[in-house]
């Protein structure tokens, strides 16, 4: 009997690998293709910041770099993110016909978040524009109900513990208002303010984090691939219904061409952005990247599978808890939340290492071993009967020690600031405008 068990567990995980390697064979044009227009753009971008003086110029204070080096290189990573994604409308890959091709909300986001870095690096943009341009594209995904669903594995699972008979539907109450009778769907509007925050959050947190050569743009690409193989697990595995039910419309499909063509167009790129880099992503370039990523986020509670949407942050600890640790760090030093300073994850790696290279390096390993840790939950619930309620707890515990660990590193902040008072000791910061 154990035998027979063994053999159908076999079985089962062959179909699961051939079933991800037919998904991927389908999909894997869109990698090279956003990859080779990225690195082809790349020098033409570059060549257009110089003329129109769009360049970074030294700064021995708090920057590594020795000479002007051009922005905009997000506009290179933009063409090939374009391109893949269009491309995937006319390929018409040996995927399920229930698919559905990469939503114009999504596309409206990207242009929207790019705009508004890119104006932010050729005008210096006030904050609050910067902000509502970002909102802008939230509030394309709220339209099209891109990430609405995330709110439904919070909140209806609460509604249980008081009435176990109540489901999303259950949740949409009927008000009596002059102008007749409204409904108020509160999985909707509390989507709509979890699309808002992780909009923000993502853009913001991947802005932080380009601060040297070839970071962001190699942690997003391994960011991709963790939010990849969580892709394919959905499907592979049969968890999502969508999957089982032909007649259901699914964003499994936009979310595998997605983190391709993400993981192309900066791979493209990083060989001009690795130290000693060429050109700069810019504001335009970590914006996208971070919208982008929060996206398939978002996408894998699609199903109201929220406790994918943790993996997926998981995957995306790196900008979290960087952001995190600067939150704490600027509460607890009483200064303003947008000020710069060189207390950042890099930077202290950087002065630790006392090498760009090693730095980005370290970090890059940090990144595959979030990465490898979200997507190995991911399958524990999926594949396994690991319970839901156990991954929740393990997240909490993880990002509580984070918070930690944030407080701790913030008690040494005084101390290191004075020990890095003058202009010679500051940490350095290439490859970005970010605070």
């Amino acid at each position: 009997m154990l035998a027979q068990t063994d053999g159908l567990a076999a079985e089962s995980s062959l179909a699961s690998a051939q079933s991800m390697s037919s998904l991927l064979a389908a999909y894997w044009p869109l990698l090279p293709a956003a990859f080779v227009v990225s690195l082809l753009a790349t020098p033409l971008v570059r060549s257009l910041a110089f003329r129109i003086d769009a360049i970074d110029r030294p700064d021995i204070a708090r920057k590594e770099h020795k000479k002007p080096v051009a922005y905009m290189g997000g506009l290179a990573v933009f063409a090939g993110l374009i391109v893949a994604i269009s491309l995937s409308y006319v390929l018409a890959p040996d995927v399920p016909a229930n698919f559905v091709s990469v939503p114009l909300a999504i596309i409206i986001g990207m242009v929207a978040v790019t705009f508004t870095g890119l104006a932010d690096d050729l005008w210096g943009w006030d904050p609050r524009l910067k902000i509502a341009g970002q909102l802008v594209a939230a509030a394309a995904l709220a339209v099209e109900e891109v990430g609405t669903k995330v709110a439904a594995g919070i909140i209806v699972p609460i509604a249980q513990m008081f009435d176990e008979s109540l489901n999303a539907a259950g949740l949409v109450f009927q008000m009596s208002t002059p102008m007749g009778v409204v409904s108020f769907d509160l999985v909707y509007w509390v989507g709509i303010a979890i699309i808002a925050i992780f909009v923000l959050g993502g853009c913001n947190s991947a802005n932080l984090i380009d601060g040297l050569d070839g970071l962001l743009s190699g942690v997003t690409a391994i960011i991709a691939i963790g939010l990849l193989v969580i892709s394919l697990l959905m499907v592979t595995t049969g968890a999502i219904e969508s999957v089982a039910n032909p007649e259901a419309e699914s964003l499994a499909g936009a979310r595998i061409v997605i983190c391709l063509a993400v993981a192309g167009a900066v791979l493209g790129f990083l060989p001009y952005n690795f130290n000693p880099a060429t050109i700069f992503l810019g504001d335009c370039g970590s914006l996208l990247l971070g919208y982008c990523s929060i996206v398939v986020i978002l996408m894998l509670g699609d199903e109201g599978k929220t406790h994918l949407v943790v993996c997926g942050l998981i995957v995306f600890s790196i900008p979290i808890v960087d952001t995190v640790f600067a939150i704490v760090r600027r509460k607890l030093s009483g200064v303003s939340m947008s000020s710069a300073d060189n207390q950042h994850l890099h930077h202290k790696l950087l002065r630790h290492f006392g090498s760009v290279k090693k730095a980005v390096l370290s970090l890059y390993g940090m990144g595959i071993g979030f990465a490898v840790f979200g997507a190995g939950l991911a399958w524990l619930v999926l594949e396994t009967s690991y319970r839901v309620r156990h991954l929740y707890v393990v997240s909490l515990l993880f990002y509580i020690g984070m918070i930690l660990v944030a407080f701790w590193l913030s008690r040494r902040q005084p101390a290191m600031a004075k020990k890095n008072e003058s202009p010679a000791n500051e940490g350095t910061k290439s490859g970005s405008t970010s605070s």
